[in-house]
């Protein structure tokens, strides 16, 4: 077993690797095209973020279940799997990693660079409401949990390989439909790092509304309808 510094270390850590690495996808996309190279496009920023996410939840399954993101841990707390304590310190450990993340990308990116595209932070693209935009994002992170918990939550033994193929491979579709619209993020951790870095909060609560809705839900309906295991109390 794990202690909890631990089990927090590896959610600072692992969250702070994903935002470094979508963020900055997004920040270099910006500097290939303001250079006149190829770009890495949609798929190329999708395709970053879900290789990142899911290299680290399999780094991280065995630890401290590989969560990584606010609203999966919000699915393990309405689930009766996490504690209060430990939902609010895991979340705090994510918050944490993201924040660094962002404060790192904007300390070795070129300021007309990342002040370009806000650092990575997701906004909603014109002709999206915020209702719309909750609603993509809510229904993104909704598949998400699922995903997460029909792949660790409730199997133990699961291979981390496999949990992190699985829910790295969803994390780069998702964000590859919900990029043109809300920017994909389904993690209220990717969006509060760069936003906090760059000053730059429009539409910022439908990051934290749309996602954790859906992640309690993701992980309501999982439980409610495919539960094989009741959940370890804390």
């Amino acid at each position: 077993m794990y202690s909890r510094p631990q089990k927090l270390a590896a959610e600072l850590f692992g969250t702070f690797a994903i935002v470094l690495i979508s963020a900055g996808a997004i920040c270099a996309d910006q500097f290939l095209k303001t250079t006149n190279r190829s770009s890495l496009g949609p798929l190329g920023i999708a395709l970053a973020y879900g290789s990142a996410f899911g290299v680290f939840v399999a780094a991280t399954v065995r630890i401290s279940g590989g969560h990584l993101n606010p609203a999966v841990t919000i699915g393990y707390w309405v689930t009766r799997r996490l504690n209060s304590f430990d939902m609010l310190t895991y979340c705090g450990a994510q918050l944490a990693g993201a924040c660094a993340a962002a404060y790192l990308l904007r300390g070795v990116i070129p300021e007309d660079t990342w002040r370009a595209v806000a650092l990575g932070t997701p906004d909603l693209a014109s002709g999206i409401a915020r209702s719309p935009g909750m609603l993509i994002e809510g229904v993104l992170t909704m598949l998400l949990v699922f995903v997460v918990f029909a792949t660790t939550a409730d199997q133990p033994d699961a291979s981390p390989a496999v949990a992190g193929m699985v829910t790295g491979l969803l994390i780069a579709a998702a964000a590859l439909f919900g990029g043109p619209f809300t920017g994909g993020a389904m993690n209220p951790a990717r969006v509060l790092g760069p936003a906090l870095a760059a000053r730059h909060w429009t539409n910022h609560g439908v990051y934290w509304v749309g996602p954790l809705a859906g992640g309690a839900a993701g992980a309501a309906i999982y439980s409610s309808l495919f539960l094989r295991r009741r959940p370890v109390k804390n």
